[in-house]
């Protein structure tokens, strides 16, 4: 009776040791397998320029022979989409922006306020400095606001975009209800025409 008694124990030991295998072996086979990838992703690009998805606040940004660091960055979400601006230093009491999207191409635009405007979003066209721009999108958003952005922590923002010719494109943007429209004009950039210097890697 004893010898049946540890054989039953030794054959349950056998097969939870069995299970256990073969549950480690499917999750290190599921580790191998890689996720969804853009098999048109510039990745030479990113080693060589810096990865515009990965911007944080203390990397600098070059563009156009200026080298400007990232103070803090808007996380934007609407539904299922998401995309992110980062807050330029640019020393002069200027605010700028880089805007990253991908939708799914990636887009990167570098924004500049305007001061001192009377415009406002509704119209199917406007025009500022010359340049006509057509209503392009419109919606609200919420954000998570990392580092300095002079935002709260997390809110809301009301945006309507247009666009004009050349990649040229003007913005506005309500933050909380209520919130006075800011305004900033932007330009489309080429992805070889910005370097991002990413530090603090861990």
């Amino acid at each position: 009776m004893e010898i049946a008694v540890i054989l039953v124990l030794a054959a349950l030991a056998v097969l939870i040791w069995w299970l256990w295998r073969r549950n480690t072996r499917r999750r290190e086979a599921e580790a191998e397998v890689p996720g969804p990838f853009d098999p048109f992703a510039d990745t030479d690009s990113d080693v060589l320029r810096g990865d515009p998805k990965r911007v944080k606040a203390g990397d600098l940004v070059e563009a156009y022979g200026k080298t400007l660091a990232v103070r803090g960055t808007l996380r934007l979400t609407e539904g299922d989409y998401a995309w992110a601006e980062h807050f330029l230093d640019t020393g002069t009491g200027v605010k700028r922006w880089l805007s990253v999207e991908a939708d799914p191409d990636l887009e990167l635009v570098l924004w500049e306020e305007i001061t001192d405007s009377d415009l406002k979003p509704g119209p199917r066209e406007l025009s500022h400095e010359g340049v006509s721009y057509r209503s392009d999108e419109q919606g609200t958003a919420r954000y998570n606001s990392e580092a300095t952005t002079g935002l709260a922590p997390t809110g809301s923002l009301r945006y309507h975009d247009y666009a004009g010719p050349g990649g040229q494109k003007l913005s506005f943007e309500a933050y909380g209800d209520g919130a006075k429209w800011e305004v900033a004009k932007g330009l489309t950039l080429d992805r070889n025409q910005i370097t991002i210097y990413h530090q603090n890697e861990s």
